[in-house]
């Protein structure tokens, strides 16, 4: 189970995507506006209620606002067929929340901050890019490559893996055609099963996150078009700073992807290594380094007014 929630509730609020409702959370930061804001979204298969509101909620007591919202088909967030993992929606509802986000009351339209973690921190870098005004980019220990993950995948699983998944998603995308219910696989699931995640500590880790909203299953066609989900191919058009976290121990996003990306957006990059494994970084000792790291990163680079000193202290403490 993950670790109880602490602090003050945050508001409950939705905007439009694709035609679909989309549900978020909006952190209001402590300090006088206008404030910067951070949004935030979850990797492959993931939820606002999974792992993420530790982040967003040091972010608000830093003097930060943050949205935190379901893509569309997942968590409390409307559209069908329900777990449908679409990479190009995605980066179209983040997109929504970053417009969402400029016109909240007390935001600084200006100072908008894209947070990603997982499959999302690929997903932050072709936003940023394509919107031109973002103000800054985390990259939390990113899947940057799709075809470098398959490759991954092959590497720990075995090409059998990659066969079967790939016989699966075309029986989905058949039955998709036709209007039939989805063929869903698990997210996460033990070695040697049929499932997107099967490191040793892919299950175990998701579990210790997992939030009420998520549920382990995904529409197998997405494993058709994850290769041409390579979004490190945009580093280079990316207007503004970028903090790249890199777990060296990372066995679902290859560090050597991240790294390429990072390369490639020399004069706008940073790069923090921790010596954790993938999911390792939302909880206990890996959460509190990389939490303080996004902190001096966001101080140096969009400081929150009159909370600069707050989040200085927060970043030394953390």
């Amino acid at each position: 189970m993950p670790p109880p929630e602490a602090g003050p509730s945050p508001a409950e609020v939705n905007f439009l995507s694709g035609g679909e409702r989309l549900a978020a959370w909006h952190f209001a930061g402590e300090g006088n506006a206008p404030r910067p804001c951070v949004v935030m979204a979850h990797g492959f298969g993931g939820t606002r209620d999974s792992g993420l509101r530790p982040f967003a909620e040091r972010f608000a007591a830093a003097g930060f606002d943050a949205v935190v919202f379901d893509y569309r088909t997942f968590g409390a967030s409307t559209g069908e067929p329900r777990q449908l993992i679409h990479w190009r929606r995605h980066r179209e509802d983040y997109h929504a929340a970053i417009a969402f986000a400029r016109g909240l009351p007390g935001v600084d339209a200006d100072r908008v901050v894209l947070w990603g973690s997982g499959y999302s921190r690929g997903h932050v870098i072709a936003v940023a890019a394509d919107d031109g005004r973002v103000a800054a980019v985390i990259s939390q220990v990113p899947a940057t490559d799709g075809l470098a993950a398959l490759v991954e995948i092959g590497r720990y699983a075995g090409i059998g893996q990659l066969v079967r998944l790939t016989a699966l998603g075309l029986r989905d995308a058949v039955r998709g055609a036709v209007g039939r219910e989805p063929l869903r696989a698990p997210v996460v699931g033990p070695p040697g099963s049929l499932a997107a995640m099967t490191t040793p500590d892919a299950e175990p880790g998701f579990v210790a996150i997992a939030g009420p909203t998520f549920r382990n299953e995904f529409c197998a066609r997405a494993a058709l078009d994850a290769a041409r989900n390579r979004p490190f191919t945009r580093a280079a058009e990316l207007p503004c700073p970028t903090l790249f976290q890199i777990a060296d121990r990372d066995s679902v996003a290859p560090p050597s992807a991240v790294q390429k990306t990072a390369w490639n957006a020399t004069g706008r990059a940073e790069v923090r290594t921790y010596p954790f494994g993938h999911f390792d970084i939302y909880v206990g000792e890996a959460f509190e380094r990389a939490v303080g790291d996004q902190l001096h990163f966001l101080r140096r680079h969009l400081a929150a007014g009159e909370r600069e000193g707050v989040v200085a202290a927060t970043a030394s403490s953390a």
